[in-house]
Formats: structure tokens, sequence, C-alpha cells
């Protein structure tokens, strides 16, 4: 069985298990997925911090049992003694002495992400308390690219992908998609691609530029990175951005027809700027390699032997993206409501919603300028 703890969720938030089982349902779908996705149907049990419907601000404990234990539970297991490239295998027994790579195997599983989602799901009720909105899509598997209207408003986006198997926001690409995976399921290999998790109606003022930790930006770049097989991340589109001018990148303040609201022109910044938000969309975009159980045996070292030997097949998918999209939101949700806890304080929601409601935004009649000379001071 799985368990997660979450501690710090505020009392008085109505929550109850659908609310998180269906977040891991949205995780075991997508094209491309092996044969665990057929044996395992998660369910929670919220067994703590729960009382008649509402957190109580305790910790909440979370359970999702495994239903194909009871198949393993008798049997002897195989030793396992040849690391498999780009696991966990041959690093793990670096690491921790095991003399069997199945310890690693199993605690390295992606297996692990169901309850990332489950208390994720919790950080979604209380964000949407809040307005925030939290989606994502994939935007390439393999080397298919879904092009997307700038002009397609996120919503629409998230609507569409959640329509489609692969969770692309363009319709007209899933095909291709489809297409893609199919051909790797023939030639027994595996495929990556890229991912967009996005939150929406983030307040500006999130975040710090003043330790290298609370940099809100590199918090959501390392909750991606740290989701199996995800090895880059970056926000807005930051890679795209390194190959342009500053004048080309940097998003224009400029007043609205109030006189009083700052807004920007463009969003190229992800929604962050010196580790902060700015109330733009937040953007993360993530790759995610190709999984490493692959169908064709590759080259390794038995460690049992010394001898050079084949890997064996474990059961996987062959595209784990689509999947991974319901993952991605997860840590988005669980990273911006630490950062909002942390802005708002408060050991209830009702203590939290005046205080929502009283952060500075980005207008002329919350930002009052001293506009007169003054010293550092320094002795």
């Amino acid at each position: 069985m799985l368990t997660a703890i979450l501690e710090g969720m505020p009392a008085g938030l109505a929550l109850q298990a659908e609310d998180i089982n269906q977040e891991l349902a949205r995780r075991q779908q997508g094209y491309g997925s092996g044969g665990r996705m057929s044996i395992e149907r998660d369910e929670v049990r919220i067994t703590a911090g729960l009382m008649n419907g509402l957190t109580t601000g305790a910790p909440i404990a979370l359970l999702v049992e495994n239903r194909d234990f009871k198949n393993w539970r008798e049997k002897d297991i195989t030793p396992l003694t040849t690391p498999r490239p780009g696991h966990a295998d041959l690093t793990g027994a670096i690491k921790y002495g095991y003399r069997e790579l199945r310890i690693a195997l199993e605690r390295a599983s992606a297996r692990e992400t169901t309850m990332r989602v489950a208390a994720g799901a919790i950080c979604r009720k209380l964000l949407a308390e809040f307005g925030i909105r939290i989606g994502g899509y994939v935007t390439q598997v393999g080397d298919v690219i879904a092009q997307i209207d700038d002009a397609t408003p996120y919503e629409e986006r998230f609507q569409v992908a959640e329509e489609n198997d692969v969770r692309s926001p363009v319709a007209a690409s899933v095909e291709a998609m489809h297409e893609a995976i199919r051909q790797v399921k023939i030639d027994k290999d595996t495929l990556g691609g890229i991912m967009e998790i996005v939150a929406l109606n983030v307040p500006p003022g999130l975040g710090s530029h003043v330790h290298w930790d609370r940099r809100l930006d590199a918090r959501i770049v390392a909750a991606m990175v740290s989701i199996h097989a995800m090895k880059g991340a970056e926000i807005g589109p930051a890679f795209e951005n390194a190959g342009r001018r500053g004048t080309q990148v940097h998003d224009e303040i400029i007043l609205a027809s109030d006189g009083d609201a700052l807004t920007r022109k463009t969003n190229r910044a992800g929604g962050l700027e010196g580790g902060i938000t700015t109330g733009e969309p937040i953007i993360a975009r993530v790759a995610m390699k190709p999984i490493a159980t692959i169908l064709q045996a590759m080259g390794s070292v038995n460690l049992a032997t010394g001898q050079p030997e084949a890997t064996t097949y474990e059961r996987s998918d062959f595209c784990a993206l689509p999947r991974a999209v319901p993952i991605g939101e997860a840590m988005m949700a669980l990273v911006i409501a630490d950062a909002l806890l942390e802005k708002l304080g408060g050991d209830s929601i009702a203590e939290m919603h005046p205080r929502f409601a009283a952060l500075r935004q980005a207008r002329l009649s919350d930002l009052p300028m001293d506009n007169v000379e003054w010293r550092f001071g320094y002795e």
C-alpha cells in the first residue's frame, strides 16, 4: 500500500474522497499505458485530518492499497542482479549497498506518484477557494509537435486536452501522436516528449527574491524535475528566450485604461520575475525522457556473475507522458499552495479569505512611492 501525510492544510476546507479519486483516475488514463493500469484501480482512504467532510487543521493521512499485492504475497522473488540503463537499479545499489536490485526498482517506481496526485488534489481544492486554477497538456510526443495558436485561451487548451487520450490541446495533432506511439510499440521502444503545466489567477507577490531556496521559479522547476523521467524544466519559453535579445524577451509594463492597474503586453517571463509571481499565468514546460523500461534488451553487466548480460523486461508504459500531466499539475498545486500559505498564514479557511482579499496587487494605488532622496546608512 501507499501512504501520504499532508501537513499544514488549514481547517474548514470541504473535502471528500471523491475529490481525490477523480484525480487518481486521471493519472491512470492515457494512450501508451502499459499493463499495470489494467490491474490497479486507485481509490483513497482518508484516515486522519478530516471530520464531517471538513479538514480539521491536523495532518491529513491518505492510504491507497495496491490490488496487485495479493498476487505476489506468497511468491518467491527471482533476484534481479543485472541493472537496467536509465533506472535507479545501479545507482541505488551504489548508494545503499543493496544486494538485490529489486529493492531500488520498487522504491524508485513511478507508482509513488499516486500519492503526489492524492496530496496535490487536496491542494487544488485549497487553491480553488481563492480562484486559482491549474491545468496541463502535452505539447510534443517524440518528434510530433502540437502547433498551438498563442491566442487560444488556457482554459480551452485544458478542456481539449481532457477530451483525448494523449492530452493534446490541439485536436488536429492527436492522430499523429497516436501513430508515433503505435509505431514505438511495434518497434518495442519508448517515447518521451514535453508537457506544459499552467497555473491561472495566481496573485502577484508570492515567492521571494531574497534567498535561493525561496525563489518560486526554482521551487517549481525542482518540483517538476523531481517527477520520474523528467530531465528538464523551464519557466515560460526560457530556452527560446536564451537565443533572443533582451528587448525581445522582457515583458513591458503598461498602465491599464483605468489609470491604476499595471499589466503586461506579453508573458515571456512565464508568470515570474525575480522568483516572485507577477499575476500573469505561471507556465512550466517540462521535458520527459523516453522511459527506461524497454522491451528491447539493452547491454548491461550481471553484478552477481561479473559477466556482460542483456537486461530483462519489467512491465511498463510505452509512452507515459499523457499520464504524467496530472502528476505535473499536482506538483504545481503543492508548490503554489505552499507559497500561498506562506503569504497568508492563518489556521483556517475563514481566516485566509480576508487576508487574500487584502493582498497587495499590481496597482498604483497599492504602491505608494516616497520619491525622496535617502542613504543606505551602513556604518
